[in-house]
């Protein structure tokens, strides 16, 4: 269970870093994939930076929690991190997005970071 647990929490992180990558470089595409589509030449560009900004901070955070204080650390991490994907799903149903994307990917998200912090406790 510990390299199951180990595994998937460093999966979750580097995920996180790829997500801030792709919001700098490709916020476009980012966005569309994220269920609430925005033209990064416009005022929504801040905003998709700053979501890059967040999303690999998260996964860099993440990582630094991991290697330096362990699998207790990084479940309290990800317990308070799921809160994220759990309003992202909000934000894409209230601005109109498609359901299949605020459930299939932010909520599922959310889910799947829950069970990492439940591995992670019980290692």
């Amino acid at each position: 269970m510990t390299v199951t647990a180990y595994t998937l929490a460093v999966l979750l992180d580097l995920f996180c870093v790829f997500l801030g990558y792709r919001f700098w470089f490709q916020p476009a595409s980012a966005a569309a994939g994220y269920g609430v589509p925005a033209d990064p030449r416009g005022e929504a560009g801040a905003y998709l930076s700053v979501k890059g900004l967040r999303d690999g901070t998260f996964g860099l955070a993440g990582l630094a929690v991991l290697a330096f204080a362990g699998a207790r650390a990084e479940a309290w991490f990800m317990v308070s991190v799921a809160l994220v994907p759990f309003l992202d799903t909000l934000i894409v149903l209230r601005h109109g997005g498609p359901k299949a994307v605020a459930f299939g990917i932010h909520f599922a998200t959310a889910v799947v970071v829950l069970i990492s912090a439940g591995l992670l406790f019980a290692v």
